[in-house]
Order: structure tokens, then C-alpha cells, then sequence
């Protein structure tokens, strides 16, 4: 970078989507958990972020797995409510044939919606959420949304709203399969297929 006079983008202001709620008896369930523990399909996080785009909001709900660090499903909505968790989540489960064991967000109202913990529990899953207040423990998401946006560019570039949402969906295949990680020093479908071989159910190109 230094040699071609190339300069990080300067990190903007985040402007948090998520409206809490308290009203409920979970807590954060993962918190004690050693990375040294972590397997794949043992911790999923969720999480959502907007782009604006032409003056009007679009939202984006990921949930990555802390193992793999792979995006498991992503998908992309008008509007930023539970429907939009449940399909995310009803993505993650087909793609993968299984559902995890700790299913971690913040206590945003579209993560506490009755009809979303049910689905979760329903499916064996416990639901474990940060404290109030601590967005840092959804660290990996935040992370993962500030350098998604910071990589992803200017959105004024694309012509329309579906041009927009392709883009996003091409910038995640490229996050999974090719983008090499901090951390893991390689993509997470390679380190995958490098670690936890018996967990490869993603495909290049699904």
C-alpha cells in the first residue's frame, strides 16, 4: 500500500439500526466459552446493518459461525424486523442441514420477537444475547459489518436497488471463498476445508 500511495478508507461514524428491548429473561451464553472450544455449528452470530441507497434503507442479516468464520447466510430486506431474522435463520439451517447450539445477537427487538426465539428454541437451540449496552459482545459482527462496508465501496455505482443487492451477495461469496482472513491467514472455506473437513457444506458458487 505504501509503495502505490494506497490509504485505508477512514472508518465513518456507525449509526446503530438496532432498537433494544429487556424484556426477557436471556443472557449471554457463549461469554465463558474458550475460542480453544470452538467447532463448527456450536456458536452462530447474528447480526444487522443498513445501506442507504437512493433514499431508501436496505438491511442487511448475516449469521456467521465462530469457528469457521464463514458467513453461513446472509439476506437482504426492506425492512428491519423479525421476518427478516427468520429467513436469515431458515437460510443458515438449509444451507447447512443442522442448527447450532448457541444462537448469539444483541437484544434488539427483531432478535427478541417471540416468533424468532420460538423458531430458535424449537429447533433445540439455546438463544444467548450481549448485555445491555455491550455491543462488543457481538464483537465479531461488528467487525465483520465495519470492514464488509469499508471493502464493499461507494453503493452510488450501482444503477438500481437489485444491482445494489447482487453486489452484496457477490461481495460475501468473495468474503467466504476468496478474501483472506486476519485471523485465520486464509478464506474461511479454506480453512475449513483445511480444519473441520467434515463441515465443507458450502459449494463455490451456491
Amino acid at each position: 500500500m505504501k509503495l502505490y500511495g494506497i490509504k485505508a478508507p477512514r472508518r465513518k461514524n456507525h449509526y446503530f439500526c438496532t432498537v433494544s428491548t429487556y424484556n426477557h429473561s436471556y443472557t449471554n451464553l457463549i461469554a465463558g466459552i474458550p475460542k480453544e472450544q470452538f467447532v463448527p455449528h456450536l456458536i452462530w452470530v447474528c447480526d444487522v446493518s443498513y445501506f442507504k441507497f437512493q433514499g431508501q434503507f436496505w438491511y442487511l442479516a448475516t449469521i456467521e459461525d465462530l469457528a469457521t468464520r464463514q458467513i453461513l447466510s446472509s439476506h437482504v430486506g426492506k425492512y428491519h424486523d423479525a421476518a427478516l431474522i427468520i429467513a436469515v435463520i431458515k437460510d443458515a439451517l438449509l444451507i447447512t442441514g443442522c442448527a447450532p447450539t448457541y444462537f448469539h445477537s444483541d437484544q434488539g427487538t427483531e432478535f427478541m420477537a417471540k416468533v424468532v426465539t420460538d423458531y430458535l428454541e424449537l429447533h433445540g437451540v439455546q438463544v444467548s444475547v450481549s448485555a445491555k449496552a455491550s455491543p462488543w459482545q457481538n464483537g465479531y459482527k461488528e467487525s465483520f459489518f465495519g470492514h464488509f462496508k469499508d471493502e464493499f465501496g461507494d453503493i452510488d455505482r450501482f444503477d438500481t436497488p437489485g444491482k445494489l443487492i447482487e453486489g452484496i451477495y457477490a461481495q460475501i461469496h468473495y468474503y467466504n471463498f476468496d478474501r483472506i482472513h486476519r485471523i485465520l491467514k486464509m478464506s474461511p472455506v479454506a480453512y475449513t476445508q483445511l480444519h473441520f473437513p467434515d463441515y465443507c457444506l458450502q459449494k463455490r458458487g451456491a
